[in-house]
């Protein structure tokens, strides 16, 4: 079955539902697909910093007080301000100029919702991949292509392919691509419970690009973060290349996580839950 994606967010956003194509016309498959993209429309409109009319944008330039934005937004910055204090501030939701930044949480967030709304609508067997940032939920269906195209939106142009969502046997199982040559793959990572979402930060797509008070350069070039959820996924991954080898110490021992970690000389560091991983 043809496999929906759309551009948001300086990404591709794909969906794949594993519903037998007998039990799920193509209606469903259209009202699904527009479902999600509805999600990530309305975070993006609300927080991207490259929109001006974003409410976010706004609070940036002075015009919007933090104290007069909407519930939603002061809630998101919460949680941020709650995952800075958790990281002992290596994940931070503000930049090196002092604005204030979601882009760490927001993806993450829009998955989630993207992923409840499927359910709620009484879809159960499906994968969100956001630009490599991959959420799933019960079980595979059809065997899928092991990797995909992805973040051919960002501003650099490049085209490459993302960790992907594939099928073998009866669980999802992701695909980690070599941040060196983004047509191979490094591990192939199956997605059991608990630990049911994925998220891939580092330089290999879009150069230093995360920042840290510490001002030093990351010895990891990728870090991968398997987690039960993706929030808890995109914010550690972001934090242990900002923070090293220290942080990746901290938060495997403090969180129920799997990390795969690449660094820059190629060699792979995995916590004990992935040294089955292909």
């Amino acid at each position: 079955m043809p496999v929906p994606t759309f551009a948001t967010m300086g990404t591709i956003v794909s969906l794949r539902l594993a519903e037998a194509a007998t039990a799920l016309g193509d209606t469903a498959r259209a009202d699904a697909a527009q479902l999600v993209e509805t999600v990530f429309r309305r975070w993006d409109e609300q927080f991207s910093l490259y929109r001006a009319d974003s409410e976010l944008s706004r609070v940036a330039r002075g015009e919007l007080r933090l104290t007069d934005a909407s519930a939603s937004l002061r809630n998101c910055y919460a949680l941020a301000l709650d995952w800075r204090d958790r990281t002992q501030g290596v994940f931070t939701p503000h930049r090196a100029d002092g604005v204030i930044d979601l882009s760490g949480v927001v993806k993450a967030l829009a998955i989630a919702e993207a992923g409840g709304a499927l359910r709620l609508s009484g879809l159960t067997n499906w994968s969100i991949n956001a630009g490599g940032d991959v959420l799933v939920g019960g079980v595979p269906g059809d065997r899928y292509d092991e990797t995909e195209p992805a973040d051919h939106a960002t501003p650099t142009g490049h085209r490459g392919t993302a960790p992907a969502a594939v099928s073998v046997h009866a669980e999802w199982v992701v695909a980690i691509v070599d941040p060196d040559d983004r047509g191979d793959v490094i591990a192939r990572v199956p997605l059991r419970h608990p630990l049911r979402a994925v998220a891939t930060s580092g330089s290999a797509e879009r150069g230093e690009h995360i920042w840290t008070e510490r001002n030093e350069p990351s010895p990891f070039r990728q870090v991968s973060v398997f987690a039960a959820d993706i929030v808890t996924a995109d914010v550690l991954a972001t934090a242990i290349v900002a923070g090293g080898a220290e942080t990746l110490a901290d938060m495997t021992a403090r969180f129920a996580i799997d990390v795969l970690a690449v660094l820059h000389d190629g060699q792979l560091l995995a916590t004990s839950g992935l040294r089955r991983a292909d």
